[in-house]
């Protein structure tokens, strides 16, 4: 029995890094309905919902890959790796909720121009993090390798734009924002939206390592 428990196992992360990776692009997806209809509060109330169940599925993947970390012998890339990447996944997740519901906690009353633009590169963003992430399991082929470096690149940029804009919203925000309340609430949301790209750049940092250390 002993012996059974202890012989090889693999499980499939790729897989499973490709489920979380969609579950990620549903919550920004969700995200970018909400921030689209905010004047309506039914339908705030419905991406909100939506935003919840894609993180929280997210983290039942995250779970079950930290899981079978201590439970599998032969793992297809360096377990820190496998760590580092669905970890810093999930924080990409969890600061799209983390974005929904401090809109709602705080009670922001309208978007600006600014957080429109913002989200729409967290989405682009997460979009990438999906692409480079199913290309993890085919770094055996020069091409793969090629496109996943070109596309970790794509997300640096788009987290570059997100930070430019982030500066020019908060330069305006100080200019022209008299109600102190408004000013704290809104740099908060820009805030987090900007670290949304922050972290989809940290999950292209991590893929090019796994791509440099493995191929």
């Amino acid at each position: 029995m002993l012996f059974g428990k202890l012989l090889p196992k693999e499980a499939n992360y790729f897989a499973l890094f490709n489920d979380h990776a969609d579950q990620i692009v549903l919550a920004a997806q969700a995200f970018s309905q909400l921030v689209a209809n905010y004047g309506n509060a039914e339908l705030r109330v419905k991406y909100t919902e939506a935003v919840d169940k894609a993180e929280h599925a997210a983290d039942r993947v995250t779970h079950e890959v930290n899981r079978q970390i201590h439970t599998t012998f032969i793992t297809p890339i360096d377990r820190d790796q496998i760590h580092a990447l669905i970890n810093t996944m999930d924080d990409v997740a969890d600061l799209i909720q983390d974005s929904a519901e401090t809109m709602a906690l705080y009670d922001v009353r309208h978007t600006t121009e600014e957080i429109v633009r913002l989200t729409e590169l967290s989405q682009k963003c997460c979009e990438r993090v999906r692409d480079v992430v199913r290309l993890l399991s085919k770094l055996d082929n020069e091409g793969t390798i090629e496109a996943a470096l070109k596309t970790c690149d794509e997300i640096d940029q788009l987290e570059g734009d997100a930070d430019r804009v982030m500066r020019m919203a908060l330069s305006r925000l100080f200019r022209e924002e008299t109600d102190v309340r408004e000013l704290i609430k809104l740099k908060a949301i820009y805030e987090l939206l900007e670290k949304i790209t922050d972290r989809c750049e940290d999950v292209a940092n991590v893929v090019e390592g796994i791509i440099l250390e493995n191929s």
